[in-house]
């Protein structure tokens, strides 16, 4: 990754953890995408952004390309899994399958992806695709 990239999305990323308004953020990580196309996170980021604002055909793309970059992604997958939901699409079993062996084996990153739901249901309230995801991986 260059500086300028890390940098960038590490504003970025703060932005988001300080409260930063989604909708205002998606525009900062598609520009982060076109300056990196090749980086998993941004288009992570991207995804979940797009998520939270109810762009799902856009998150779909956007969570596709993470996953392709980066297959071991945990949240990448979710992301998908979040945005296959979301417009009615197929596939959302086997990225359920490989998010559970991924939080058996490393329970460190379970903690994450935890916690990044309670953030998705904090800041989406009530989010139908959101709890069928976490029951199921729950469960």
């Amino acid at each position: 990754m260059t500086a300028t990239f890390e940098s960038r999305f590490d504003a970025a990323i703060t932005r988001y953890q300080q409260g930063g308004p989604s909708a205002e953020l998606i525009g900062e990580f598609q520009a982060i995408t076109e300056q990196a196309p090749r980086q998993s996170a941004g288009w992570t980021c991207l995804a979940w952004l797009q998520l939270l604002e109810g762009q799902a055909d856009d998150a779909l793309r956007s969570a596709r390309t993470a996953v392709k970059l980066n297959p071991q992604d945990p949240q990448a997958r979710i992301n998908l899994c979040l945005a296959l939901l979301e417009t009615d699409s197929k596939g959302v079993r086997e990225q359920i399958e490989m998010v559970q062996r991924v939080m058996q084996m490393a329970p460190e990153l379970a903690a994450e992806l935890n916690d990044s739901m309670a953030d998705g249901l904090q800041r989406k309230p009530g989010w139908p695709a959101m709890q069928k995801v976490q029951r199921w991986l729950q469960g």
